[in-house]
């Protein structure tokens, strides 16, 4: 198959019947889920969350129903030679692998078969014919990724570029002088590079900082912050500009705080970076968030919760009204799991807004809207107005003050599910801050729905993690959330996690829904103690209790959970 592809009618259904690999009733299973709440997820997509087939056994059936070959790709077959006939950026966008040209044909391995015009595309860049493979989405990715990293020149390399490029460069240079610099070809590629390398090793944060003698690079990697790189003290004004040129900032303005914004492409998806710049004694302090919009944690198969917590989950946000509250730190996920709901009831039916201080992920089909306080934009005033656009449910991205807390409260009374967060340690104390913030008791007990207190945990590292023995304090404390635990999992340290044992968070749950009685407590003006008591009468599963079950199934360990629960 070269040159293009003929749309051939294939359905997932059918193809995977036919070879034997699920069965009609598990197809109809798959579509009712795909129809709940207006699901945009692919049939073949949902069989494989719903494991009736994995993603290898459906990409080959696809391909074999369409008479395309399909393989598990490995470096071996990838002619390096080749990757150069395609951009970087059309690679990462499309995802596609130039393998090798043989008679003048290229051949590509893609993994989206429904994708009718990627071919002609590709063979439009290559200026030759094309046939394509079929192959898994992760092989592509780790071959481009195996390819990027090759081809990336090291740091050293970058800063002795940057060096001779910018030579010694003064605090105090003018605008022009530090916008040249900051186009310098050596720093554009210093700051693209550490970019892309933060992105690929999972960060949240970069920052840059700069000191009398230093100027250091850290990345916040699963909530630790680890120094990557030292550049020459020098090229700090240089790396600043180009930071400022990308998010759109004044960079003539060193005095003053600012904030911006950046969109980048990798692996195939977009990242937004929010900037963040302020002046310290030696320079600017530069922090750039990193936002993943690929969306991939933004569902609870994506949040990865135990199928208790998924069940209460799914139960409270599709109330019909009430108000629903996500509570915990600043960096335990509160915002993941507000738009987890809010995809989850995601529908054509229904109008969802979010009022949101700054807008973190853009999700189709809802309404978002940005509050700027500095122009009398507050989460009240936009609040107040957006109850007059037909809303069914509503999302605030955080409780701030009494005002916004009773407007939140009477939306929820007057038929509206509305979904926020707050800064408490646990469940209860969500109840006694809506009282602090002066609603009415009873207005909380009509009015509350359930509240999610949550933290994030750091995972053990799958490669050097081992199992050994509990110490007499840990089988103490599984003892105490109801548990025997016979082995722990623990990690040495390696350079994948940096040698700290962990790589990657999940996140650890104490799901409270208000029973009868809670409500008639709540209403009456029960203190904490009260509340907390009543709680754990109802058997409810606290933050320990559910880390502690993470660390009986080897994820984490008990250091970990104590550590994010303590206090």
């Amino acid at each position: 198959m070269s040159g293009s592809v003929e749309a051939k009618a294939v359905r997932v259904g059918d193809v995977l019947v036919e070879r034997g690999l699920v069965s009609s009733q598990q197809i109809e299973e798959a579509i009712l889920v795909q129809q709940e709440g207006g699901k945009r997820q692919l049939l073949g997509e949902i069989l494989v969350e719903l494991g009736y087939v994995t993603q290898e056994q459906l990409t080959s059936a696809l391909a074999d129903a369409q008479d395309i070959p399909f393989a598990r790709l490995t470096s071996r077959m990838v002619d390096r030679n080749v990757f150069g006939v395609l951009s970087t950026e059309f690679i990462e966008q499309s995802q596609v692998v130039p393998m090798f040209k043989v008679d003048g044909t290229l051949t590509v391995a893609v993994s989206d078969l429904t994708n009718f015009f990627l071919v002609d595309e590709v063979a439009q860049q290559a200026g030759c014919p094309v046939q394509i493979v079929a192959a898994l989405a992760e092989d592509i990715q780790k071959i481009i990724e195996d390819v990027s990293q090759d081809e990336a020149p090291s740091f050293d390399e970058l800063f002795a570029e940057a060096e001779s490029a910018s030579g010694s460069t003064s605090k105090d240079s003018n605008r022009a002088d530090v916008e040249e610099l900051g186009s310098d070809s050596p720093v554009v590629k210093l700051v693209n590079h550490a970019i892309h390398s933060a992105i690929r090793e999972g960060a949240s944060d970069i920052h840059f900082e700069p000191d009398e003698e230093e100027f250091r690079v850290r990345y916040r990697v699963d909530g630790q912050l680890f120094e990557k790189l030292q550049p020459p003290a020098q090229m700090q004004p240089a790396i600043v500009a180009r930071i400022k040129i990308m998010a759109g900032m004044d960079i003539s303005e060193r005095r003053l705080p600012q904030d911006g914004a950046i969109r980048v492409t990798s692996r195939g998806n977009q990242v937004d970076l929010r900037v963040s710049t302020l002046p310290n004694k030696y320079g600017e302090k530069v922090v750039i968030r990193i936002i993943d919009n690929s969306n991939s944690l933004l569902t609870f198969s994506g949040l990865k919760l135990d199928a208790d917590s998924q069940t209460s989950m799914q139960r409270i946000c599709k109330e019909p009204y009430g108000i629903v509250l996500v509570t915990g730190p600043t960096g335990s996920g509160k915002s993941s799991t507000l738009y987890s709901m809010l995809n989850e009831i995601n529908s054509p039916s229904i109008n969802i807004c979010t009022v949101e201080d700054p807008i973190e992920y853009n999700v189709k089909g809802i309404n978002q809207f940005q509050v700027h306080s500095k122009i009398g934009l507050t989460f009240a005033s936009v609040l107040r107005t957006l109850l007059r656009q037909d809303p069914d449910v509503i999302m605030l991205g955080e409780i701030r003050d009494s005002e916004t807390a009773a407007i939140a409260v009477q939306a929820a009374l007057t038929g509206h599910l509305v979904l926020s967060t707050l800064h408490t340690n646990d469940s209860a104390g969500a109840i006694t801050r809506l009282q602090n913030l002066g609603i009415e008791p009873y207005l909380i007990s009509a009015a509350i729905v359930g509240v999610v207190a949550q933290r994030l945990v750091r995972c053990v590292c799958k490669e050097c993690g081992t199992e050994a023995e509990p110490t007499p304090n840990v089988a103490q404390a599984a003892k105490r959330a109801g548990l025997t635990i016979d082995k722990i999992t623990k990690g040495r340290g390696c350079a994948v996690c940096h040698q700290t044992g962990f790589k990657g968070r999940r996140g650890i749950y104490e799901i409270l829904i208000p029973s009868d009685e809670m409500r008639d407590a709540i209403a009456a003006g029960a203190n904490l103690g009260k509340l907390r008591s009543i709680a754990q009468t109802q058997g409810i599963k606290t933050l320990f209790d559910n880390g502690m079950a993470k660390v009986h199934s080897g994820e984490t360990t008990v250091e970990e959970v104590l550590r994010v629960t303590s206090g």
